[in-house]
């Protein structure tokens, strides 16, 4: 897969992934959205993943929560990875329940060295019960919580901690730079980056002249893409994936998207220009 650009596998898309009009290198599924789903729905994920390598990005693991994690959660989630015969599983660096509550947000963690401690330990746990490690994505957040150190020092150290891997969003890192006043580059050049395990690519949108909000529901701009270039061009191969989960555009305009930045790819990386797993 690597150096390849796959695609969330979303309900609206399947057909055209499976009946090849959308051709990625791979596919990434939410596993909640597809965990013990029989029927219909359940042929066609199984069918997609005998077509194409796999992905799966979580949730709702909640790294960051205060509670307990949820066993019978992670239990159904490590048989859903094995049967589907997963590569990489990721989650987002941030809290999702609190109290038992399902927020349906994702939340940013306060930049701390407790907090470092507490999710590092919680990935350990999971990632020795899944016998595989996790990949953890830096999320957009729109305040800091009560920050003792920058993000990058906070990301960085929950990696060394944890003994965990990189999702690394490279629009994700756009909208805090812009949002919140620093340097995107800079920001990616104290990451370890040979952590990295796949980087996700994604539109946004601005709200006003100071705000950028994360939707994944619009196109990649220019800006992005050239930090894309930029980022890439500091490290090994590893699979991109387009992330688009609504307002979905017509088939060509995302195949497009898709060349192009397999095009950048095949810029600054060696890689079989015919492979797709």
């Amino acid at each position: 897969m690597n150096g390849t650009v796959g695609i969330g596998f979303r309900r609206d898309l399947a057909n055209e992934i499976i009946n090849g009009n959308i051709n990625p290198g791979f596919i990434e599924f939410a596993p909640e959205n597809w965990m013990e789903m029989g029927g219909y729905w359940g042929k066609v994920r199984r069918k997609a993943a005998e077509q194409y390598p796999v992905t799966c990005h979580g949730l709702s693991l909640s790294l960051g929560s205060p509670e307990e994690l949820d066993w019978n959660f992670i239990e159904q989630l490590k048989k859903f990875l094995d049967e589907n015969n997963v590569r990489i599983y990721s989650e987002h660096l941030s809290y999702t329940k609190s109290a038992n509550a399902h927020l349906y947000d994702l939340l940013p963690i306060p930049f701390r060295e407790d907090a470092i401690q507490h999710v590092a330990e919680r990935i350990r746990k999971v990632q020795d019960y899944l016998e595989r490690p996790i990949a953890i994505e830096n999320v957009s957040y729109y305040t800091p919580v009560a920050a003792e150190m920058d993000e990058a020092t906070f990301v960085k150290s929950i990696l060394e901690e944890a003994g965990c891997q990189l999702l690394l969003d490279v629009n994700n890192v756009y909208v805090n730079a812009f949002n919140h006043g620093y340097d995107a580059k800079e920001f990616i050049s104290k990451l370890p980056l040979n952590k990295v395990a796949y980087i996700h690519m994604a539109g946004h949108e601005q709200v006003e002249s100071d705000l950028i909000i994360d939707t994944h529901s619009e196109a990649i701009i220019d800006p992005v893409y050239k930090l894309f270039e930029w980022t890439i061009g500091q490290m090994k191969p590893v699979p991109v994936l387009l992330e688009r989960d609504f307002n979905f555009p017509e088939i060509p305009e995302m195949n497009r998207e898709m060349d192009q930045l397999q095009n950048i790819i095949y810029k600054h990386w060696e890689v079989n220009h015919e492979a797709k797993a």
